[in-house]
Formats: structure tokens, sequence, C-alpha cells
């Protein structure tokens, strides 16, 4: 039942981070540089992760605490199960006016993730999974797609993933398409409108840990670009890449990936 509790809990701090975007979307912005090539930051991102915060953790005291904007604290890898939260994955989206940034919020446990929501509120959708039940949009239950060749897969992916150099053989007969939060992409595979997604950059951890609860709920795979299990709550919050798609595409798109 806990799973269910803390479903919840992400679902409404979801809702109320929406609010606190669509209040400041298509507003003059406060925006910041981070630095490092770290990207931008924007008032809206800092408010939404002082509530998630403050309102998660008097849920949740015990509960560890993973953001990207929150600088980290190492006791996070004492507790048993640790918030991690993108308070606005997209950012740069949100500054220029799109629609396809999200909210995304999840629960860790032993390097799993055991709850999930990613909220995509301009267009009125909420991706949520929990461990001991099947994914939702919306209420409604998805799945991911079966599509068993390579050939005319609808892939989600930044156009450099897709350079001759970065596959073996030649980049496979795939069909690009992009969407700027990693987190909507994983939620786009877990509801079948795609059949993957792929990034061979790192991620940090908050971009990527509700969607790959969704994915694997949905029935597909969400691993690392060389096709490991994602582990979550680590001391360095980033994964090698990160690779969705169904059962069947899912091994066929690992063996044609040049490996670092």
């Amino acid at each position: 039942m806990r799973a269910n509790s803390d479903l919840q809990l992400l679902t409404d701090a979801a809702k109320a981070a929406a609010e606190i975007a669509l209040r400041h979307f298509r507003d003059d912005l406060d925006v910041w540089d981070k630095g490092d090539n770290q990207g931008p930051v924007t008032e809206a991102d800092l408010e939404i992760d002082a509530m998630l915060r403050r309102d998660l953790l008097a849920a949740r005291p015990g509960y560890g605490w993973l953001s990207e904007e929150t600088e980290d604290d190492p006791e996070r890898l004492d507790r048993a199960r640790t918030f991690i939260v993108d308070p606005i994955d997209g950012t740069r989206a949100f500054i220029a006016g799109e629609r396809t940034w999200s909210h995304s919020l999840a629960i860790a446990e032993r390097g799993k993730i055991v709850a999930a929501a990613v909220h995509v509120p301009m267009l009125n959708r909420l991706y949520t999974a929990s461990d001991d039940d099947i994914s939702r949009l919306n209420g409604d239950s998805i799945k991911a797609t079966h599509k068993p060749e390579l050939e005319g897969a609808r892939v989600l992916a930044a156009k450099p993933n897709f350079d001759q150099e970065n596959w073996i053989s030649g980049t496979p007969p795939l069909e690009r398409h992009f969407r700027p939060s990693l987190a909507y992409r994983l939620s786009l595979v877990g509801h079948g409108r795609f059949d993957a997604m792929l990034t061979l950059r790192d991620c940090w951890e908050w971009d990527i840990a509700a969607g790959e609860l969704i994915v694997r709920q949905a029935g597909g795979i969400a691993s690392d670009r060389a096709g490991a299990a994602l582990v979550f709550n680590q001391p360095r919050p980033k994964t090698p890449g990160c690779l969705a798609a169904g059962k069947a595409l899912h091994p066929l798109i690992a063996a044609r990936l040049r490996q670092r």
C-alpha cells in the first residue's frame, strides 16, 4: 500500500508544480545560466523545486532528496527511499514558449524506481506508474509497442545520436523524431506513441528516473546505452546514456550501438 500512497503523493505534487509553471509560462521570466554547460534555470524551476522539497519531505520526512535544482546532500545515500525530481524537464523549451516540457517526479528504493509521475501540463498528460501496478496516462492503461524489427522503427532522439560513427555497420533504417524533455520521451515510449528513445550522452538521474518506471510497467525496457539495467540514487547521479524500447526492439538497437 505504501507504493499507492507514494504515487498519489507524487501525482498531487506534479499537479501543484503545473500550477506554478503555468503562472510563469510565456511570461517575462527571470533566467540564469548555471554554468559548466548545465544550461539555464528560471525562477519557475526554483519556485517549483522549493515547493516540492517542502511539501514532499513534510509528507515523508524519512526520505532522501535529489533534485536538479537543489545542492546535492550525500545524506540521501543512507535513506531507504529517495525522491528524485526535475522541477521542469525541458527548461529551454519552457523558456521558448513551447509545449512539451514536463515535471518529472520519482521515488527510488534500493536503486530501483518504485513510484513515478511525469506531467506535461500544456498537453494535459499525466503519466504515472508504481512497481505494483501498470503504467497509466490520465488513469487509463498504456503499453509499449511490440515492433520486432529495426526498419521503420520510430525513435525519439537528438540528431547527433544518428551519426554513422555511433553505430556498427552504419545507422540503421530508423525514423527519427524529437521532443525536448527526456522524461516525456520515455513516457511516449511507455505510451506506445513511439517505438524507442535514445540518448547517448550521460543522463542525470532526475531526467530519466520517472520515465524508466513508466516504460518498465508498460512492458518495455529502459537501460543505459550499453543495455545494462539502470540503478538510481547513486553517489554520482548520472547514467551512461539511456535506451528505451519494447522488449523485442530494445536488444536489436543495443546490439547495433557502438560502445565507447
